[in-house]
């Protein structure tokens, strides 16, 4: 119960969150003219759709207006040259009943938040607040809602920052407190990373028993998939299309799936496996934000195969796929997971005959039920290679116990009965260690491989 109350404490109401209630917004997105922050991969109109987008993923959020604004550097403080600025706050001020602007950057820095506040006269946010939000309105867990404080730190950090700069200008310097010989900025430091520390402990308890859980998984050798993509591209509805898990409610919207779940399903030889549904990815997602859902992502590296999942439809897809794919090598996954990956390209009942260009994808609509006997067969035969399990087929006495324990331990495809002599040839797929146990207990039993 302490424990509980502990971790109630960290998650509980965060002087960085946003808050609840309506907003009506400006997003504005800083075209970036030229130079290494430029993305060959797309445009200003499709970055700021992907904005739009997230803001439209929150209740009772509302669009005003989008607005592109070039920039030739986006690190400045006020990220525009002085005309470009100037025509941009003009539009802002214009706006009805505006109360927020979003500037889709990855992050800006404290002192460059107040500035653009006091210019605009509302309140400003960049990705990382608002995706920060959209986790924060999705947390079901108590893991998730954990990572989400954690990735919080670096914005209380800053804003401290910012905090002792404006009382030592009030002051005059920095004092100490109450004679403690700590100054304000230490004390909050302090407990800063007395927060952090007690959060990670939190986290490694989390992470521990989702070990424990792996372990017993392992034992019972069930094959893991994890179904990964970037965030809305259908990971969810694919899974209970694979699995036919009538509980599942895939939602259309951004970051919809915060938590790792998995659910049960059965490959075409009835071989269970296990499907895990995984966080969505971002362009551009904050490095903290990544950082503090390693604990979630590194159940991947645990995993039989990776399937890719792809919305075709989206004009970003080719950039969507390169941001996945970084991201899972920032990861630092087996190599053997990298190079075994499934892609499957989603969503083509959207597009008139459509056809894969990329050698070894399927295309599917997991909506729709189209190509997933295939996907099952190409899932089943990389199954087979990573986990080393064998089809073979076994002659056992109808009279012993065989049949029953193949039937407990193994997954039974066919059973041919010969009744003249009492026997049955069983088609089976079998894991390793199950494969020596059966040898040892039956050492007369006849194997034919397939």
């Amino acid at each position: 119960e302490e424990e509980e109350e502990d971790v109630e404490e960290l998650v509980g109401p965060s002087p960085v969150a946003v808050g609840p209630g309506a907003q009506r917004v400006a997003v504005v997105h800083p075209d970036i003219k030229w130079g290494p922050k430029k993305s060959p991969l797309t445009t200003a109109e499709l970055q700021i759709a992907e904005a739009v987008a997230l803001v439209e993923t929150l209740h009772n959020w509302t669009v005003l207006d989008r607005i592109i604004i070039p920039t030739k550097n986006p690190d400045k403080k006020l990220i525009f040259g002085k005309g470009n600025f100037q025509v941009l706050t003009e539009k802002i001020k214009k706006l009805p009943h505006v109360t927020a602007v979003f500037l889709n950057v990855e992050r800006i820095s404290s002192l460059t938040k107040k500035e653009l506040e006091d210019a605009w006269g509302v309140k400003v946010f960049d990705r990382y607040t608002i995706v920060l939000h959209i986790f924060r309105c999705n947390a079901q867990t108590k893991e998730a809602k954990l990572q989400i404080a954690l990735a919080e730190i670096p914005l209380l950090r800053s804003n401290l920052k910012n905090e002792v700069s404006r009382l030592d200008q009030q002051r005059g310097g920095s004092r100490y407190i109450m004679g403690s010989g700590e100054t304000f900025m230490e004390i909050q430091n302090r407990v800063l990373k007395e927060k952090e520390l007690k959060i990670r402990n939190a986290l490694e308890k989390l992470r521990r028993k989702r070990s424990l859980l792996r372990t017993q998984r392992r034992k019972c050798e069930f094959p893991v998939i994890s179904v990964m993509g970037y965030t809305n591209c259908g990971k969810t509805t694919l899974i209970k299309a694979l699995t036919g898990e009538a509980g599942l409610q895939p939602r259309d919207q951004l970051f919809a799936t915060l938590d790792i779940t998995a659910h049960a399903g059965y490959l075409p030889s009835r071989m269970a496996v296990i499907y895990v549904d995984t966080i969505g990815f971002l362009t551009d997602l904050p490095h903290n934000l990544v950082e503090s859902f390693s604990a979630t992502l590194e159940e991947v590296a645990y995993s039989d195969l990776i399937v890719h999942v792809r919305d075709i439809t989206h004009p970003e897809t080719v950039l969507q796929k390169t941001t996945v794919l970084s991201v899972l090598k920032n990861l630092h996954l087996p190599s053997h997971l990298l190079d075994s990956i499934v892609e499957v390209h989603n969503k083509v009942d959207l597009i008139e005959r459509y056809k894969p260009t990329e050698e070894n994808a399927l295309a599917i609509s997991a909506l729709h039920g189209f190509g997933l006997e295939d996907l099952k067969e190409e899932i089943e035969k990389k199954i087979l290679t990573a986990t080393g399990k064998k089809i073979m087929m076994v002659n056992v006495n109808l009279e012993g116990p065989q049949l029953s324990w193949l039937y407990k331990e193994a997954t039974v495809q066919e059973v041919e009965v010969m009744p003249e002599d009492g026997t049955a040839m069983v088609k089976v797929i079998i894991g390793n260690s199950a494969f020596g146990k059966y040898k040892n207990l039956f050492p007369n039993s006849k194997i034919f491989m397939l």
